[in-house]
């Protein structure tokens, strides 16, 4: 059974970076096919991805945060990260990491593995 689970700040101030962490169990993230997802639910704006990564490492990103948006992976600790830079108040949300589904054949874009998410404020 692949477990997810989010770990990080539940409070960061204006401007500052949001660094998150989703560490991985009963799997590894780089298993061929499998991406790992950050998506985020606030309050009138349902759930928006963020981005992901990838079995080889490699990076997509939501083309509205792009650029205050880098996920980055330790194979080593089964781990992923997000971090959001110059974060508002806006980017309060509950914060959540998932896979993506994957066959041997193709990856299908929707979570079969969720985190139980992370609340995060931002705040001065």
């Amino acid at each position: 059974q692949v477990q997810l689970q989010e770990s990080g700040p539940g409070l960061v101030r204006p401007s500052q970076t949001l660094s998150l962490t989703c560490t991985v169990s009963g799997g590894s993230i780089t298993t061929n096919r499998y991406y790992f997802n950050w998506i985020r639910q606030s309050p009138g704006k349902g759930l928006e991805w963020l981005g992901a990564i990838d079995y080889n490492g490699g990076t997509y990103y939501s083309p509205s945060l792009k650029s205050k948006t880098s996920i980055s992976r330790d194979t080593s600790k089964n781990q992923f990260t997000l971090q959001l830079s110059s974060v508002t108040p806006e980017d309060t949300a509950v914060y959540y990491c998932g896979r993506f589904k994957s066959t041997a054949i193709v990856v299908v874009p929707e979570i079969d593995y969720w985190g139980q998410g992370i609340q995060v404020t931002v705040s001065s």
